[in-house]
């Protein structure tokens, strides 16, 4: 079973200096801050072929998710920007993707995923918009491929910039950037922005986005930087506001919590958009895109929601049963040291509707667990602590379940 066995990359020094040319390097790509990481024993996934931390052994999961929740976080992750340029690029984008990418302006940055024609789903990611230009900062997935594939008839060029990404996020996260950067910003950052800005005489992209849901900003790293100059200058002015550096644990509860939906986990190649909720980035008046003829035949009928477990944290996988009738499965689990229960995104079938009803699942000792089906996100349904409107400090709250 799945959850019986772990899989991680270990990073080690390497002994004598004859090449290896069977390692695949290349398949295997480090971040330029993972020098940061190698203190602390890390574990390695990897995630678009790029090495992100598992797990650290200076910060249990528990504390990465208060760190987020009440001060500030670096993770260095995964994510992949490919580039799509040329004359065609804007006319391009619209084909693959499902929104209309021209009412998005230069300087803003959107939400896009792309389908296949038969309106599954490849992955998703934070696109940023320039004027001449476009990059897909994406989830784990083959998108550049796809790209490719769909260019023939298109003067565009797909070009990988080798930029990598890092998140920084928690309710001091903008406290920090006025601190860390040379001068002020030029004009407001608001969610969803992106701009440039200088950190210790380098010039850096910065975009007001993340994957918390907490007040943040993400740091777009490009290969003249001097990595290790941007990065002590972070680690310095960090320390002052006791900056935790974190693994991908850090936003596997709160993302749940807040209705973020995992590439692979909670959607795939065979979920529209439309089976799990994300209707309003589906634009059927623009132009023709790949998928868009089989989703116009689609169920719009989303079938993901929220759980909240008692006394313990559902299996991944594991069948939701209500008088003994299977009725969905969980997609994405974790502990909520907030709510002091299990979390979990579920996917339901499409003829239950009883939301109210107690469920079963079971645990990774194969124990039955009851639970409570609950809308997504969990709380904060107005997205308010993500835009900064919400600047209050949580707590753990009194146990969910009596």
């Amino acid at each position: 079973m799945e959850y019986k066995k772990r899989f991680t990359i270990k990073a080690f020094d390497q002994k004598g200096d004859r090449p290896l040319e069977l390692s695949r390097p290349g398949n295997m790509k480090s971040h330029p801050w993972s020098y940061m990481e190698l203190p602390f024993d890390p574990e390695y996934e990897l995630y678009n072929n790029r090495m992100t931390p598992a797990s650290l052994n200076n910060i249990t999961p528990d504390e990465q998710y208060w760190a987020v929740r009440t001060g500030v976080i670096l993770r260095n992750t995964g994510e992949f920007p490919v580039e799509i340029s040329g004359k065609d690029a804007f006319k391009f984008a619209n084909y693959i993707f499902t929104r209309d990418v021209n009412k998005i302006k230069s300087g803003r940055c959107s939400y896009q995923f792309a389908c296949y024609h038969d309106g599954g789903m490849i992955t998703d990611g934070v696109m940023l918009h320039f004027k001449d230009k476009l990059w897909m900062a994406q989830a784990d997935g083959d998108l550049i491929n796809w790209y490719l594939a769909h260019s023939k008839d298109f003067d565009v060029k797909i070009n990988d910039p080798n930029v990598w990404v890092s998140q920084i996020q928690g309710p001091k996260s903008l406290d920090l950037l006025h601190a860390l950067i040379d001068g002020k910003l030029e004009q407001p950052l608001n969610y969803f922005d992106f701009c440039k800005v200088f950190i210790n005489g380098e010039e850096v992209i910065i975009s007001r986005t993340g994957f918390s849901n907490e007040l943040g900003w993400e740091i777009y790293l490009q290969p003249d930087n001097d990595f290790k100059k941007i990065g002590d200058k972070l680690w310095e002015i960090g320390k002052k506001f006791n900056l935790k550096l974190t693994g991908t644990p850090v936003f596997r509860a709160r993302r749940i919590e807040a209705g973020l939906l995992s590439a692979g986990r909670d959607f795939n190649e065979s979920t529209t958009p439309f089976d799990v909720g994300l209707n309003k980035f589906v634009d059927m008046q623009k132009g023709n895109f790949v998928g868009k003829q089989a989703l116009e035949r689609k169920n719009k009928n989303h079938k993901i929601m929220g759980l909240r477990v008692k006394d313990g944290i559902a299996c991944l996988g594991s069948k939701i049963t209500n008088n003994n009738q299977c009725i969905g499965e969980v997609t994405s689990s974790s502990w909520s040291p907030y709510q002091e229960c299990g979390v979990a995104i579920i996917r339901l079938n499409n003829d239950f509707e009883e939301y109210d009803k107690i469920v079963e699942v079971h645990n990774y000792k194969n124990k039955k667990l009851k639970a409570y089906i609950c809308d997504l996100p969990m709380y904060d349904k107005n997205s308010e602590i993500v835009r900064g409107i919400d600047r209050k400090i949580p707590k753990s709250s009194n146990p969910w379940f009596k």
